[in-house]
């Protein structure tokens, strides 16, 4: 039996690692071709994954309908897909916020066409929409609630205020937000109020763009998003590079890869339920999901992160 918990105060059951289809969106990652990504969303099911993320504006609704295809002939009560709403965009390319409660109950559908599905299990706004109250958008979700099509809904990349205030208005579930072991700004303040809450809480980015696989030497160059980010480049890329090679280490005595040591200690936080791990290859959510079931003791995961200070 694959390992499962609860998403918090949701009624959502999920592996402890979450298959992230970010890396679906060429605008970010380039072309990735659609066969090897189906082949590694199809091998995560086998591997005990059934937690899949995406959202419309991967690729304005590419990732969904690869996910769609992927998943087309997999049991639909086995698996948790969650997508988001935010962007409105438009065929030429343009985009802008728009938590309006029509659009959200028309990019639902929309949604719902592209993963060839007749529900999702989680509804996510993508970030916080300043323009439209809180109580609109919070009725829109419930509305689709109350008709079947989602099954609960929560928020991504929302301050512990902007939570707090949705909160006031419906029965947010869940949080995205970014987290990992070089980014700890959210242990403040989103964390404690989620861990208070039994707000389920599913992370992105926790192996930070790739910079803690421990896979990189410092002197690489990249033409995808990473190419403009100060971390992948000159002496702060090799820097970080060697601090997380220096995992390898603690990763030996468990039997670990530095891709699960990292996992694993990110799962380690009491708050966070479900690391969501970008992956364009079928043996990356292998590698991944052999992180499934393990843990380390409390002095090395202090290690760890020491060792990335």
């Amino acid at each position: 039996m694959s390992e499962r918990i609860r998403l918090g105060r949701s009624e959502l059951t999920v592996s402890p690692i979450c298959f992230g289809c970010w890396q679906a969106s060429p605008v970010y990652w380039g072309d990735q071709p659609k066969e090897t990504l189906i082949a590694a969303m199809r091998r995560a099911f086998e591997v005990g994954v059934n937690f899949f993320d995406t959202a419309d504006a991967y690729g304005d609704g590419r990732s969904e309908e690869i996910l769609g295809e992927a998943l087309a002939d997999l049991p639909r009560d086995k698996l948790i897909v969650a997508t988001k709403v935010y962007h409105h965009f438009y065929p030429d390319g343009r985009r802008h916020p728009d938590l309006s409660g029509p659009y959200i109950e028309e990019e639902c559908e929309a949604s719902l066409r592209r993963l060839k599905m007749d529900y999702v299990d989680l509804y996510q706004c993508h970030a916080f929409d300043p323009l439209t109250p809180q109580e609109e958008t919070t009725a829109a979700l419930g509305k689709l609630k109350k008709a079947g099509k989602i099954r609960a809904y929560g928020v991504s990349n929302y301050s512990v205020e902007q939570l707090r205030l949705a909160r006031q208005h419906g029965d947010y579930d869940t949080l995205q937000p970014r987290y990992s072991l070089l980014d700890l700004d959210i242990e403040k303040d989103l964390l404690p109020y989620c861990l208070a809450n039994d707000i389920g809480v599913l992370v992105y980015s926790p192996l930070s763009r790739g910079l803690l696989t421990g896979k990189y030497r410092g002197n690489e160059e990249f033409d995808d998003l990473r190419k403009n980010s100060v971390r992948f480049q000159n002496d702060l890329f090799h820097d970080i590079c060697e601090k997380v090679r220096g995992l390898q280490e603690i990763a030996d005595k468990y039997g670990m890869t530095i891709v699960q040591l990292v996992l694993t200690a990110t799962r380690m936080h009491p708050a966070v339920h479900c690391p969501i791990v970008g992956i364009k290859r079928p043996e990356q959510i292998e590698e991944a999901a052999a992180a499934l079931g393990k843990t380390i003791d409390r002095e090395d995961y202090f290690a760890v992160r020491k060792q990335l200070t």
